[in-house]
């Protein structure tokens, strides 16, 4: 196969990682639940959750408007956030992203709604069953779905 191959797919990763690092400049901070350390009553719900320690990442970010919805408590200040980052950054820190993590953009915190990867090199992907290509295929980046939450609700708080 003349293109596709192992060395086209690491030279797209560094491409993309020395443009996501020295030009965009984007950097996130995600705090994975550690649902060991979590105490959950017997409905499997926590009152408090546990986080381990942050990473930093870098990624492309996409961001919603600024939503205020008042209620009987008060306006309250809402967005939706995208966060894209490469797959072999996240697999080089050893960390698998989830519903319920959370990711701290700009001092703010947003919980991760859905996590897709759905962004194949070439559009190939060796999980599917039915591949009949040759050649080197592989995700390239995982996209986290987010919403703005209080940073009480979460209970992280930034020593200073």
């Amino acid at each position: 196969m003349l293109f596709g191959s192992n060395k086209d797919f690491n030279l797209l990763v560094n491409i993309n990682r020395e443009l996501l690092k020295d030009i965009v400049e984007q950097e996130i901070l995600i705090y994975k639940l550690s649902a060991s350390d979590t105490d959950t009553n017997i409905y499997g719900e926590a009152l408090e959750k546990t986080f381990l320690e942050p990473v930093v990442f870098n990624c492309l970010i996409t961001r919603g408007d600024q939503v205020i919805n008042v209620d009987e408590f008060g306006p309250d200040l809402g967005r939706e956030a995208s966060f894209a980052c490469l797959k072999q950054d996240l697999v080089d820190a050893s960390l698998v992203p989830e519903v319920g993590d959370i990711v701290m953009w700009h001092e703010d915190y947003y919980e991760v709604d859905t996590v897709r990867e759905n962004q194949y090199f070439y559009g190939r992907n060796n999980q599917y069953n039915i591949d009949r290509t040759s050649g080197h295929s592989a995700s390239i980046s995982i996209v986290l779905d987010c919403h703005l939450t209080r940073a009480d609700r979460v209970g992280i708080a930034r020593q200073r």
